[in-house]
C-alpha cells in the first residue's frame, strides 16, 4: 500500500490541469440541452440544415434521416468521458486504489491525529513520559470545537515503525497529523513536534522546546495553540482559557499523573491496568491535594472498577465518591470534573437519566472526546434503546475509528441484537488493526458458535490456551470444548489454568472452579463435580458477603449451590442477582436465563423451557454465553441435555427465519 501512495495514473493525461477538465464538463453540460433542441427541431438534408417539418416533406433517402437518439448518445458519451477524467484527476486522497495526492480535499481540513510521540530518553523507563505528553496535547486539542481530533486509542496503533502518513490519514479520516518526540533527563525536557498535511506532505509548522519539567504545561498549551493557528481553527474565549490551565505546580505529582495516563493506555493489553492507573493517580493527589485533574481521573477509574466484576466493593465505591467530591470542590465546572460526575452517576449510582444529561452537557465542552458518545451508547443499551446505541457507537467510531476495544463493544451490541454478520464485520475491523488480538478472535468465534458453526469458531480459538491472560478469551474456548463434547479437553484446560494462572481476583477463581464443576458434570464425574462446586462455593460465599452488590458473583454462587443440590440457596442467590440488576434493561433477561439454568440442573424442566421460549427472540446481554441464547446453542450445548426429550424444547431448537 505504501508504494501505491505515490503512483501516478496509468494514462498520460495526469498533467491536465483540473480547471481545464472542469471547463470541458461545464461546456458539455450547458451544450447538452441546446444540442437536444437543435436535434429535435432540425435535420440534415442534401440541401443543408432544414427545420424538421420541412425535411419531413422531402423525399427520404438512405442515410439522410438523422434521429434524435444519435445526438443524445454521442453527447452523453462525451459527458461520461469528461466526468471520468474529472473524477480521476480531481479526486481526493491517496488511498489503496492508488489515487493521486490531490486526495486530501475529501477530508475535513481542520482534522488532526496526534501520533504516538517517540521517547528519546536514554532511560527506557521514561517511555511513559512521552505517552503522557502526547495524551495531554491531544486532550487539549480535543477541547477545541472547530477541530476534529482522533482519540489516542486509535492513534496508539501506529507506535513504533515510521508510518505512511497518507495511509494513516486515510485510515483515521483526517487531513493532518502531528508527530513528535520527547527526551527527558532529570528535570530537563526536550519536546520536538511537527505538523504535516498528510495529503501534500507539506510541513505546516514545527518547533522544538527545551524547558524545565516545571514548564511542561506551557509547552503543551503552546503546541495546542500553534496547531490551532496553523489549521485556522477558531478558539472561543473559554477554549483559550482551558488551554492555558496549569493543573499542578508539583512536578512529582504531575509525573505520577502521567504514569497513570500511560497505565490507562495499557487497558487494551491488561485487565489489571485500571488498578495500576488508580495507584498512580492516588500518588499524584497525595503529593498535591489540590490537583483537581488527577482527582477527576481517579474518580473515573474508581467508578469503572466498582462497576466491573473485579472490585464492586463499598470501599471502591466510597473511593470514587471521595475523589469526585475533591474534584468538585477544586474545579466544579471543569470538563474533566463533569466527566467524572457523569461516570459516577452512570456506573455507581446507576442514575441513567442524570448521567445522560451530564454527558450531553460535557459533550459541548469536549467535542472531540469519543468517551461521550460511547458512554451514551452504553446507557442507551441499559435502557433497552438498542438501535439508538448503535447510532451513538457510530459517532464514537468517527473520533476513534481504530480503537479495538470500542470496535469489540460495537460488535457485542450487534451480537446482542442477533445480527451476527454485522458483529463479525466489526471484529474484522478490529483484527485489521490488531491481527493477533485474541479477545477479538474469541468474540468472533462466539458469533459463529451462536449460529452453530463450531468448525469456524474452532479455527479462531486454536491459539487460546490455559495460560492466556484474558478471561474473555478463555471462556469461549471452554464453551467450544463443551459444544464439541470434548469434556476431557475442557477439564484439562481448567485444571491447568487453576494451577498456573496468577489470579488477581477471587471472583475469577470462583468462576473457573464452577466451570470445572460443570465440565465434570458433563463428563459424568459426580464426585469431581461435588469437589469443584464446593471449592467454588467456598470462594464465592465470602465474596458475596464483602461485595453485596456484585450481581455477577451472586449468579455464579447460585450455580454452585445448584450443582451441590442446594435448591433453596440457589434460588435465593438467583433472586438476589435479579434484584441487583433490576435497573439494567439489557441485563435483566440474563437473570431469567440464570433461572432457566438452575431449573435445568435441579429438574424443573417445564419452567426452564418457558423461560427459554421468552428469551429466544429478545435482545439482551447473556450471563451464560457471549451472545443471547439461540436455537443452535440450545441444540449443541450439553447444559440443556435434560430438556431434549420435551417436544416444546425441540421446537425451540428449530432455526427461525431472520
Amino acid at each position: 500500500m505504501a508504494a501505491d501512495a505515490d503512483r501516478q495514473p496509468d494514462f498520460p493525461f495526469f498533467e491536465i490541469p483540473n480547471w481545464a477538465v472542469r471547463l470541458v464538463v461545464l461546456l458539455l453540460v450547458i451544450g447538452f440541452p441546446i444540442a437536444l433542441i437543435i436535434a429535435w427541431a432540425f435535420e440534415a438534408t442534401p440541401e443543408g440544415i432544414k427545420r424538421t417539418e420541412v425535411a419531413d416533406a422531402m423525399p427520404a433517402t438512405t442515410g439522410q434521416k438523422k434521429h434524435v437518439w444519435i445526438y443524445v448518445v454521442v453527447i452523453a458519451a462525451g459527458i461520461s468521458i469528461a466526468l471520468f477524467f474529472l473524477g480521476r484527476y480531481t479526486a481526493s486522497g491517496p488511498g489503496e486504489s492508488g489515487r493521486t495526492p490531490a486526495a486530501a480535499g475529501s477530508l475535513p481540513q481542520k482534522s488532526i491525529a496526534v501520533l504516538p510521540f517517540e521517547s528519546l530518553s536514554e532511560d527506557k523507563a521514561n517511555a511513559y513520559f512521552a505517552d503522557g505528553i502526547q495524551d495531554e496535547i491531544l486532550t487539549r486539542l480535543a477541547k477545541i470545537g472547530d477541530l476534529k481530533v482522533i482519540a489516542r486509542t486509535s492513534t496508539e496503533k501506529y507506535k513504533g515503525a515510521p508510518p505512511n502518513l497518507r495511509e494513516v490519514a486515510e485510515q483515521l479520516g483526517v487531513a493532518n497529523v502531528l508527530e513528535g518526540s520527547v527526551q527527558k533527563a532529570a528535570d530537563q525536557v526536550r519536546v520536538s513536534v511537527q505538523l504535516i498535511n498528510a495529503g501534500t506532505q507539506a510541513h505546516l509548522w514545527a518547533e522544538t522546546y527545551d524547558r524545565k519539567l516545571t514548564d511542561i504545561f506551557a509547552v503543551e498549551s503552546d503546541i495546542a495553540k500553534a496547531v490551532a493557528d496553523a489549521l485556522q481553527a477558531k478558539l472561543t474565549g473559554n477554549e483559550q482559557q482551558a488551554l492555558a490551565v496549569k493543573p499542578t505546580n508539583n512536578s512529582e505529582a504531575y509525573d505520577a499523573y502521567l504514569r497513570g495516563l500511560a497505565a490507562e493506555g495499557q487497558l487494551l493489553h491488561s485487565v489489571y491496568a485500571q488498578f495500576d492507573a488508580a495507584g498512580f493517580y492516588e500518588r499524584a493527589v497525595q503529593l498535591d491535594p489540590n490537583f483537581a485533574l488527577a482527582w477527576a481521573r481517579l474518580s473515573r477509574v474508581d467508578s469503572e472498577l466498582y462497576s466491573s466484576p473485579s472490585d464492586p466493593t463499598p470501599t471502591r465505591r466510597d473511593a470514587a465518591k471521595r475523589a469526585l467530591d475533591a474534584a468538585q470542590k477544586l474545579q466544579p465546572n471543569s470538563p474533566e470534573t463533569r466527566l467524572a460526575l457523569a461516570r459516577y452517576q452512570f456506573l455507581v449510582l446507576r442514575d441513567y437519566t442524570a448521567a445522560e444529561a451530564t454527558y450531553r452537557e460535557v459533550g459541548k465542552t469536549l467535542p472531540g472526546n469519543s468517551d461521550v458518545p460511547s458512554a451514551l451508547a452504553w446507557m442507551a443499551i441499559r435502557q433497552g434503546r438498542w438501535e439508538e446505541a448503535t447510532a451513538y457507537y457510530e459517532q464514537a467510531l468517527v473520533l476513534d475509528p481504530r480503537n479495538t476495544e470500542l470496535l469489540s463493544f460495537v460488535a457485542i451490541n450487534y451480537g446482542d441484537l442477533r445480527n451476527f454478520d454485522a458483529a463479525r464485520k466489526m471484529c474484522d475491523r478490529g483484527l485489521d488493526v490488531s491481527p493477533n488480538d485474541l479477545d477479538l478472535m474469541a468474540a468472533k468465534a462466539a458469533f459463529y458458535q451462536a449460529e452453530g458453526n463450531i468448525e469456524e469458531a474452532g479455527k479462531l480459538l486454536q491459539n487460546i490456551n490455559a495460560v492466556t491472560p484474558s478471561i474473555t478469551a478463555v471462556v469461549p474456548k471452554i464453551g467450544q470444548f463443551w459444544l464439541e463434547r470434548d469434556y476431557t479437553g475442557a477439564i484439562a484446560l481448567l485444571q491447568t489454568r487453576l494451577a498456573q494462572h496468577p489470579f488477581r481476583s477471587d471472583l475469577e477463581k470462583g468462576i473457573f472452579r464452577a466451570l470445572l464443576a460443570f465440565s465434570e458434570r458433563f463428563a459424568g464425574n459426580d464426585s469431581a463435580v461435588k469437589a469443584a462446586a464446593e471449592q467454588a462455593r467456598d470462594i464465592l460465599v465470602p465474596l458475596c458477603t464483602t461485595q453485596p452488590e456484585n450481581s455477577f458473583a451472586a449468579l455464579w454462587l447460585s450455580r454452585a449451590h445448584a450443582l451441590l443440590g442446594d435448591r433453596d440457596s440457589a434460588y435465593a442467590e438467583a433472586n438476589r442477582a435479579k434484584e441487583l440488576d433490576e435497573k439494567n434493561v439489557a441485563i435483566r433477561p440474563a437473570a431469567e436465563e440464570n433461572f432457566a439454568l438452575i431449573d435445568t440442573i435441579v429438574g424443573n424442566n417445564a419452567h426452564a423451557i418457558s423461560i427459554l421460549a421468552r428469551l429466544i427472540g429478545v435482545p439482551y446481554e447473556s450471563a451464560v454465553y457471549d451472545t443471547p441464547v439461540t436455537p443452535a446453542l440450545l441444540r449443541l450445548d450439553p447444559t440443556w441435555d435434560p430438556l431434549r426429550s420435551d417436544p416444546a424444547f425441540q421446537k425451540l431448537c428449530e432455526e427461525r427465519p431472520r
